[in-house]
């Protein structure tokens, strides 16, 4: 058998392995298929490539050139998934495992650019939150920016998800503005490999974005500066062992965690035998149990059930489970492959028996079982094992040991206390779920283990059919989670971006504060005098660019014809002593909608032109209420500027309405569509 070298990636070139390179063994069949790992790294050279080409190179894209480049990259990795798929089999994942880690990992990486093309600005800084006023007329304010980080980000990645563990992180990474390099698990690299040389190979990538590590970092994390980050997936042992490094921690390097958990299930005090709740819990715990063969650091760990309905779980769950067959993956009838090496198989049975001293084994048998088309005993095959431990309370190795494979323990709890109770001894984990129907069930874990964990999944016979599943982290939603589970976030959207920018106060005048983020502050320079803002194409407008409409004066029928043309004669428009009696009105007054209508009427160009769809409406407040006889200005300003596609882009409007005084009564955002 012609065993493959798997190489690095670095600075531009692709290195072989070398001194120090390590034998990887087949998941399947125990035989050595590949080689990985090279002590002969520049890593400095890398770490020096990404920042002073990779970096400028990104930093010089705006976000939405940067979402745009990663959806081409998860386009490019979808034409040529079935090559990641064929390679996978070796780790032993089966057909249903790449889903989760190839196709979810392309699936994270459209996310993370539709993200950035809907949330983030077409420009090179991100406004974090809205502008604070810090002088009594508006002349000295605030706002907090985010901008990319000056340095390398240095991905740690696990052997259990060779492909969406990198793209995860990658995506991200590269939406901010940063360069990476990432160092996958041996045990699995090669399937990165793979996915890191199709991305090259596409072309979309400025030089220096992306660098592979294949095998050790050397010394790479002592060379890390205050502009770089870690980001690392793997066991705690090794986390602690890499932040309390004093390089680390004497420069205050970011350094993201995500790493073991004893993540957990309840299964509600409503969810009896026989209802749907009971069968979804069961249907969830087998998955997970058995999904990637339980090597997943969201997998379900451990089991909270009510007290008188253990037996029934652990009789349903064993039903479930004989179903599972083990063998090699290729095989279409395999539910269950191989743990990625025998290395881990003995970590998981060690584990499985310390679990053991505190609970008793009810069902699986690792020296008893069948795998189909493949030796058990050469391959890393393990069956399910499910323990039972019949007093949680006292019990700890249950409750702080996590077997990295298909082993699992269900315990039984008294009221929902005790399960919040129980659940929270894991101290910090990623997930914890809770199968039940019972909102009020619901909202006492919520409010009681949301603190020891970094995702809440609840479901029930309404949401199972569309529901994710327990052990899926999404993009759209943090990943990460307290104590044991790392301490960190990944993904959550753009909240994910953030953790590879600086987020920075600056104060200044609204002028400078306009200019810095690339949107009109009030009280910033307006540009008058000009063609009407709606006879001008979306590249014509300028930010500042501002309209003051003629005065309107509301008169009383005008707030009778809206109110009976309407139908909202609420009191506060119809009668004038109801009126006075509420403390917000001194008599009858305009309707806010019949302002916003008049404002319309006020700046609009009613001419075919450029504006080619009013789309939305934001942020809007009533300041001040009119009566009838008083006279109303409007100001249109153009505040944002966001292109959309090849032939129109979205305005965001400032647009304030003031009364006779030149006081604010209204104030809102209006969008438009302009072509181009």
């Amino acid at each position: 058998m012609t065993i493959q070298q798997i190489n690095s990636f670095a600075a531009g070139e692709w290195i072989a392995p070398g001194a120090g390179a390590r034998n990887i063994a087949s998941a399947v069949t125990g035989d050595i298929i590949a080689s990985a790992g090279n002590n002969a790294l520049d890593v400095q050279g890398m770490l020096d490539y990404a920042r002073n080409v990779g970096g400028p190179a990104l930093r010089a894209l705006t976000f939405h050139d940067r979402a745009k480049m990663i959806k081409a990259l998860a386009l490019a990795i979808s034409k040529n998934k079935q090559a990641l798929y064929d390679l996978s089999f070796a780790t032993g994942a089966t057909q249903s495992d790449h889903m989760i880690d190839i196709d979810g990992g392309i699936g994270t990486m459209f996310v993370f650019a539709s993200k950035g093309r809907r949330e983030m600005p077409d420009g090179h800084v991100y406004l974090d939150g809205e502008v604070e006023q810090l002088s009594r007329h508006g002349t000295f304010m605030g706002q907090h920016i985010c901008t990319p980080l000056q340095g390398v980000a240095v991905h740690i990645n696990a052997f259990n998800f060779p492909v969406w563990g990198m793209l995860e992180k990658l995506a991200p990474t590269l939406l901010a503005g940063v360069p990476a390099i990432v160092k996958p698990a041996t045990n699995s690299c090669y399937v990165t490999e793979l996915a890191v040389k199709i991305m090259l190979d596409s072309g979309i990538l400025p030089a220096g974005a992306l660098q592979l590590v294949s095998g050790g970092l050397g010394d790479m994390l002592d060379r890390l500066t205050l502009q770089d980050v870690v980001s690392f997936t793997g066991s705690a042992q090794t986390a602690l062992s890499l932040r309390s490094a004093p390089h680390i921690l004497e420069n205050s390097i970011r350094f993201v965690a995500e790493q073991d958990s004893l993540n957990a299930s309840i299964l509600g005090p409503d969810a009896a035998p026989g209802t749907p709740e009971f069968d979804l819990f069961v249907k969830e715990v087998q998955r997970e149990m058995t999904t990637k063969a339980g090597q997943k650091c969201t997998a379900i760990r451990r089991m909270m059930v009510p007290e008188n309905h253990v037996d029934a779980v652990i009789e349903a769950l064993s039903a479930r489970l004989d179903k599972t067959q083990i063998g090699d993956p290729r095989l279409e009838t395999t539910r269950m492959g191989a743990l990625v090496s025998g290395g881990q198989k003995r970590d998981v049975l060690e584990k499985a028996a310390i679990i053991g001293q505190e609970a008793e084994r009810v069902y699986g048998d690792p020296d008893n079982f069948t795998v189909d088309g493949a030796d058990a005993e050469k391959g890393a095959f393990v069956p399910p094992m499910l323990f039972h431990c019949a007093n949680p309370d006292s019990a700890e190795r249950v409750h702080d040991t996590e077997a990295f494979g298909p082993v699992s323990t269900i315990m039984g709890y008294r009221d929902v206390d005790h399960a919040i109770e129980l659940v929270n001894k894991g101290q910090g984990s990623l997930v914890a779920s809770v199968i039940t129907h019972d909102p009020t069930v619901a909202r006492e874990v919520a409010m009681g283990a949301g603190a020891f964990h970094g995702r809440l999944y609840f479901n029930n016979r309404d949401s199972m059919k569309e529901s994710t599943g327990h052990g899926s982290p999404l993009p759209h939603m943090v990943h990460g989670g307290p104590g044991r589970a790392g301490g960190g976030e990944e993904m959550g959207g753009v909240r994910g971006v953030k953790h590879y920018m600086q987020r920075t106060a600056i104060q200044g005048s609204p002028d400078m504060l306009s200019a810095i983020g690339d949107k009109w502050v009030p009280g910033a320079t307006e540009t008058t005098n000009q063609a009407h803002p709606f006879t001008r194409t979306f590249h014509d407008l300028k930010i500042g660019d501002t309209l003051h409409t003629e005065p309107r004066v509301v008169t009383m029928e005008d707030i009778e014809h809206f109110a009976h043309f309407t139908g909202d004669t609420f009191y506060a428009h119809m009668d004038d002593a109801a009126a006075k009696r509420n403390p917000f009105f001194p008599g009858r007054v305009a309707h806010g909608y019949l302002l916003l209508s008049f404002a319309a009427g006020m700046f609009v160009e009613p001419n075919e032109g450029p504006v080619l769809a009013n789309t939305g409406l934001d942020n809007l407040r009533f300041m001040k209420p009119i009566e009838a006889g008083e006279t109303i200005k409007v100001r249109l300003t153009v505040k944002k500027k966001t292109p959309r596609n090849e032939e129109y882009g979205e305005v965001r409007w400032h647009v304030s309405l003031t009364d006779g005084e030149g006081e604010l009564a209204a104030e809102y955002e209006l969008l438009t569509m302009n072509a181009y």
